[in-house]
């Protein structure tokens, strides 16, 4: 048979994300299924090297093939590049300020749990500072106590002696004939 202690404050585990846990649903920036975490992907791709990269290297490629003649699908003043460059800005500029926007909120309630947080670490070190306070008042009324109390037994130790050597003289004096 197996007894299990009873979590005690001191013993208990502490929860070091309990001020952050209500503030869990703002994780993923457009929700949570497939189509979302594709969207938010694809706004944070949009400020990488690698798309910027990736944007130039097609841009110089369709000028050039339009420019030489190997192909004429978009011949200059480029109609069809400044479709698609519109087409590209009219899905991203929304999905770079959902996600900022987003990004705000989990800001703010982080750093409001992160307020919390600090609070309660204050609140804290303010009960463990008094109970310091405390206890140091106890100890110096205990050593005030164990001083009188060696006093005491000093004061007490000198009278026995005291007492003592009058017995003693007096128990030396009748004996002699």
């Amino acid at each position: 048979m197996t007894t299990e202690k009873p979590e005690t404050p001191a013993t208990a585990p502490v929860d070091h994300l309990r001020f952050h846990r209500p503030h869990a649903h703002l994780n993923t920036t457009f929700g949570d299924d497939k189509f979302a975490l594709r969207a938010e992907a694809f706004a944070r791709f949009f400020g990488t090297p690698t798309f910027l990269g990736a944007q130039t290297l097609i841009v110089l490629l369709w000028v050039l093939l339009n420019v030489t003649g190997i192909t004429t699908f978009d011949v200059y003043p480029f109609i069809l590049l400044n479709l698609a460059f519109s087409l590209q800005s009219a899905y991203a500029a929304p999905l770079i300020l959902l996600a900022q926007t987003r990004q705000a909120a989990r800001d703010k309630a982080q750093a409001d749990a992160d307020a919390q947080h600090r609070e309660a670490l204050a609140t804290a070190n303010s009960e463990r500072q008094a109970q310091a306070a405390k206890n140091t008042t106890q100890l110096l009324e205990l050593l005030e106590q164990n001083t009188r109390l060696t006093e005491m037994t000093k004061s007490l130790t000198e009278r026995i002696e005291g007492l003592t050597r009058e017995l003693h003289e007096h128990m030396c004096q009748t004996r002699q004939p």
